[in-house]
């Protein structure tokens, strides 16, 4: 079924800028433009396959965009278990797949960024670039509904990651004024101890 109105009237999302509305009020509203079945499918979107169906869980069945956006973070995840337990001489994940491969890429491509925060935010866009793919060139289909929530998750994530480097950025800031304080009281100390001494200044 096509949903027209809902998403001709949405805002277009752009990885990096601010979400133009909270995934929860998206939802609220998707839920009242939506078929029940097709508003059902909502709870599905998720950033993390495993709240659906994993170990010690009931398998749900779900649409093929969900199977493939789910089997793509799976593989991501995976992938990044195994280059963390290399890292640190343990044994690897017996269930790690090389696909999809651009998962799999994304995965190594992270795993050799020195900064944690990088390395989340390059996960990130390869994450909304496996959502578009998915969604289908259907523009009113539902799946577009669906990646819209998911972007939207993602831009959430994003927001956070702003309030780490925000903290970073301070404790630079502070670090390098406590340091050129330091300097000017090392330097009034010795010009005070080079009068004293009867040495020029």
């Amino acid at each position: 079924m096509a949903y027209y109105y809902l998403v001709a009237q949405l805002p277009s999302l752009s990885y990096g800028q601010a979400a133009p509305m909270a995934s929860r009020a998206f939802k609220d509203l998707a839920q009242t433009a939506l078929t029940p079945e097709d508003a059902a499918l909502l709870e599905l979107c998720t950033l993390d396959p495993w709240e659906v169906s994993g170990d010690g869980k009931k398998a749900v069945q779900v649409p093929e965009f969900f199977e493939k956006w789910y089997a793509w973070e799976r593989t991501l995840r995976l992938n990044l278990a195994r280059y963390r337990a290399a890292k640190v001489k343990r044994d690897v994940p017996a269930d790690v797949t090389d696909y999809p491969a651009d998962a799999a890429a994304a995965a190594k491509a992270a795993s050799v960024l020195d900064s944690p925060l990088e390395a989340e935010i390059f996960l990130d866009e390869a994450r909304w670039k496996a959502i578009e793919a998915y969604q289908g060139l259907d523009y009113f289909d539902r799946n577009t509904v669906y990646a819209y929530l998911l972007k939207l998750l993602l831009m959430e994530r994003r927001s956070a990651f702003r309030a780490e480097e925000g903290f970073a950025e301070y404790k630079g800031l502070y670090a390098a004024v406590m340091e050129a304080a330091g300097d000017g009281a090392a330097m009034g100390l010795k010009s005070q101890t080079s009068t004293e001494s009867g040495e020029p200044k």
